[in-house]
């Protein structure tokens, strides 16, 4: 049986190998593109072959450079000692050495880094808990505690000299003095300010929405759900104090590293709280980081559990947050630690969980999250604000995945997925998605499909706006809207894609063959079994066609290549995308009836109040033969129909007459009201 990491080893390698295919083959262009000048034209197939712009490569252009984290960290090691030399030097031409390899290094990170003075710790002492000043493994140069004042102060005026902003992450001044520095330049504009998207997920009345509602307000929840109100968006939501809908929040941070609140923040007006919300212009505005919240007691149960096999199933980073701390008691809160520990460190799992318990462990987090199989787990509480601080810190650090070569390719073909469609007044369609690879520019012509007979219609690009900012490009990795040109909202979907004008028209997809690990499932899956698949936006019911299984079945923990056909209409699918197959928890009837056989399964009073959707369960007679008291009723006596009315038969009855002298009474009775 194949374990699902070696399977998501497998399929990430089959996935970086097609996407080294389709960048080394040279896309196709249409006429206009083939009169430009060779100059301009996409590099012969070897440096196409690229995975990132620069570093060494072997014969075949994989990229060979030294991926892991400790070797690149390394080399920042000595340039940040290179830059703190140079700013203890009391020479102006060694501070303005010091300043340039402060603006490099800036420009190099995409306008942040985290700057670290005096000795650090190990990590695994620090993500262990057990850090003392007596503990092994500390690295870097000691200073003394004046050594950090002086170094904090220089190379705060070296950053503002540069136009940036520097902040203080962490700083102890015993023991092992050290300091970590936020240095941070602020977006030319707003279009340019990177963004974070960050799900959030959970089991039901596991405190989502009263988190997000604390830490995008700044103001602490009661213990009765006053920060949940801030979310809702529906009558019914405020009514019984669930989310229903999936919306969007927005957390800024500044410069300075601060959080963008409302004004509201330090009043106890609910009105005003409920009522004052900072949209997208007004934080993008003030911020230099956003990071986007895409939402949706009783420990690790329920829907927390699919939610974290997906991830892992998607290789997506985990970040665990464990509310309600401070009503839950110590038994409860240990045995819920306990079963989350547990899972992560299964070999389904196999991750490192790491308790966030300081800044400087969620510091050191945020810097490596995503590139080592670690998992932060915070413990908070929205009434008393315990563990709210660690967080903010961890969300302001985190990477955004914008400007990642390897996942968003910029050299290539245009590639934008479809994932919001609008219809604006004045506008026309609208459209909203996250640019896969290339650039697009306000009239572009582009191609947008597939339709339902899987053809693609071309159109124009006539407007662009990103964080609702007015804006003429779009590069790969940003999430931006498009007004497209005369199309119709009812011809525009969720899972379409925006592809360039060429010679061949691109292909859509009916049927496909993908590689399939079964992680759970309570029976069987074989020829014609349908279920709903998740393939980047695309979402659609597929049937199972063939499979290379030799029993024509598969159950949990098999693996197999299954050809899929979509039910509906064609989609746009390429060769190496991750796709998700999954139902609902479901029950299979073995009976031989035309009804459905895929039954929900149901609890409590549902469960003892439902009816079967085939009618034979139901504990009834259902023979033609059975006579009723009421057949009389609903069938008339043999012989009254049309020819026996023609024949002479009289249409008159003693019931006829009855209901006749119902309705004279109830006329007249409504007459003598008037």
């Amino acid at each position: 049986m194949t374990s699902l990491r070696t399977f998501q080893t497998e399929i990430e390698e089959i996935h970086q190998r097609e996407l080294l295919k389709q960048r080394t083959h040279p896309p196709i262009t249409d006429d206009k593109e083939k009169d430009k000048p060779r100059e301009n034209q996409t590099a012969p197939a070897s440096a196409k072959g690229k995975v990132k712009d620069d570093g060494p490569t072997n014969d075949n252009g994989v990229d060979t450079a030294p991926k892991d984290l400790a070797s690149a960290r390394s080399g920042m090691h000595e340039v940040e000692e290179k830059i703190l030399t140079l700013l203890l030097s009391r020479a102006d031409a060694d501070h303005d050495a010091a300043r340039d390899l402060v603006a490099a290094l800036l420009t190099q990170h995409r306008g942040e880094y985290v700057l670290r003075i005096g000795s650090q710790p190990s990590h695994a002492h620090l993500f262990a808990g057990d850090l003392t000043d007596a503990s092994d493994g500390w690295t870097g140069t000691a200073r003394t505690v004046e050594e950090l004042d002086t170094l904090k102060e220089k190379l705060t005026h070296a950053v503002e000299e540069v136009g940036g902003k520097t902040s203080v992450l962490f700083e102890t001044r015993t023991g092992h003095p050290r300091i970590s520095l936020l240095l941070r330049l602020p977006p030319p504009n707003v279009s340019l300010t990177p963004e974070v998207r960050c799900a959030v997920v959970g089991n039901v009345d596991s405190g989502k929405s009263t988190t997000l509602g604390v830490l995008t307000r700044g103001v602490l929840d009661d213990g009765r759900g006053r920060a949940r109100v801030w979310l809702f968006r529906h009558k019914h939501e405020v009514e019984t104090g669930r989310t229903s809908s999936v919306g969007m929040e927005i957390l800024g941070f500044g410069p300075s590293g601060a959080a963008i609140l409302p004004n509201t923040a330090n009043t106890a007006d609910l009105d005003a709280m409920r009522h004052e919300k900072l949209g997208w212009e007004e934080i993008s505005v003030q911020a230099a980081k956003i990071v986007s919240f895409i939402g949706a007691n009783a420990g690790l149960i329920g829907m927390s559990k699919e939610h974290l096999a997906i991830a892992l199933a998607l290789s997506v980073p985990v970040v665990v947050c464990i509310t309600k701390i401070d009503m839950t008691p110590p038994n409860k809160t240990e045995e819920t630690i306990k079963h989350v520990v547990k899972i992560l460190k299964s070999p389904g799992c196999r991750m490192s969980p790491v308790f966030v318990k300081d800044i400087e462990t969620a510091v050191e987090l945020s810097t490596s999250f995503g590139s080592e199989r670690m998992c932060p787990i915070f413990q908070i509480s929205n009434v008393t604000g315990s563990g709210l601080d660690f967080v903010r810190t961890f969300l302001n650090l985190l990477p955004s995945s914008e400007h990642d070569n390897e996942k968003f390719a910029v050299d290539q073909p245009l590639e934008f997925s479809i994932t919001e469609v609008w219809s604006v007044p004045y506008v026309g369609t609208v459209v909203n998605g996250i640019v896969n690879s290339g650039s697009a520019k306000i009239g572009d012509t582009v191609l947008l499909g597939p339709d339902e007979h899987g053809k693609y219609l071309p159109t124009v690009i006539k407007d662009m706006q990103r964080k609702r900012v007015p804006v003429t490009t779009a590069e790969a990795g940003q999430c931006v809207s498009f007004a497209l040109k005369r199309v119709k909202r009812a011809a525009v979907r969720k899972g379409m894609v925006l592809l360039p004008k060429t010679e061949l028209p691109p292909r859509s997809t009916l049927q496909f063959e993908g590689q399939v690990l079964i992680l759970y499932h309570n029976t069987t899956l074989q020829k014609g079994y349908q279920a709903m698949l998740h393939c980047g936006a695309v979402r659609q019911t597929v049937r199972i066609v063939e499979m290379d299984n030799p029993e024509g079945v598969l159950r949990t923990g098999d693996r197999a290549t299954v050809k899929f056909e979509f039910i509906s209409h064609p989609e746009f699918v390429k060769e190496g995308m991750k796709l998700l197959f999954r139902e609902g928890k479901t029950k299979t009837s073995n009976a031989d009836t035309p009804y459905p056989t895929l039954l929900p399964q149901q609890s409590g009073i549902a469960a003892s109040y439902s009816l079967s959707p085939d009618p034979r369960q139901w504990g009834s007679d259902l023979s033609v033969n059975l006579v009723e008291p009421d057949d009389e009723l609903h069938n008339p006596p043999r012989g009254f129909n049309a020819t026996s009315i023609e024949r002479g038969g009289s249409i008159f009855s003693a019931r006829g007459i009855m209901n006749f002298g119902c309705l004279f009474i109830l006329g007249a009775g409504l007459l003598a009201l008037l």
